[in-house]
């Protein structure tokens, strides 16, 4: 196995060491962020940190990076306290990742994609049409990361929309058959395409020594 300690991982060409330590973690979901601003401008874009926080309350958290340059959709969630979160599935993967380049405020990912805009409920940011998964968010706190400067950002689900297809008797949404992505590092999608569900796992009860 190839090594890297501490001082290896610092010295790395920029571009090796982002795409190494990226992709070291696993998996990560897919997902992309709706948001509007008051002035009406929409704005999408890619996120793979979107994790969850807790069941009851219903909430998810996300993580951004550092605000030195312009963060659309944070300031959106700031100034209007919503967003949404939409899963990316198979056929959209490229037009998903194309919304990570960094486009003006005034321009809609959605007007240079071939993604389309959907509006649920009154709710005011837009879900991604045809999305197997939405979810509707309100914005609750966040945190500030010292360490690199990131936010952890935390949202209430306020709404959650599953397409029937997908969603199981007990409540497990099955993503793979939904060919929902993964990514894996900064820009390689997977499509995974097994589930194997094991359930609540509970002590084994041991046979005493003798």
């Amino acid at each position: 196995m190839t090594y890297f300690n501490e001082t290896h991982i610092k010295n790395l060409e920029h571009l090796y060491k982002i795409n190494l330590i990226n992709s070291c973690s696993g998996y990560k979901s897919a997902n992309l962020l709706g948001t509007k601003s008051k002035e009406g401008d929409e704005n999408l874009a890619v996120f793979s940190s979107v994790t969850h926080i807790g069941s009851s309350p219903a909430m998810l958290g996300f993580f951004l990076r550092p605000t030195t340059v312009i963060r659309n959709t944070y300031e959106n969630i700031k100034e209007t306290g919503c967003f949404t979160i939409n899963h990316i599935y198979n056929s959209i993967t490229e037009d998903a990742h194309h919304t990570s380049a960094k486009y003006a405020k005034d321009i809609s990912e959605f007007d240079v994609t071939e993604l389309n805009p959907e509006y649920k409920a009154d709710f005011f940011a837009p879900f991604v049409k045809n999305s197997p998964i939405q979810l509707a968010m309100e914005y609750v706190e966040e945190y500030g990361i010292q360490a690199n400067n990131t936010i952890l950002v935390i949202g209430k689900i306020v709404g959650l929309y599953v397409d029937d297809t997908f969603l199981e008797d007990d409540g497990f949404i099955n993503l793979a058959k939904a060919e929902v992505a993964a990514i894996n590092g900064l820009d390689a999608y997977a499509i995974p395409n097994t589930n194997n569900r094991y359930g609540y796992q509970r002590p084994k009860v041991l046979n005493a020594k003798s």
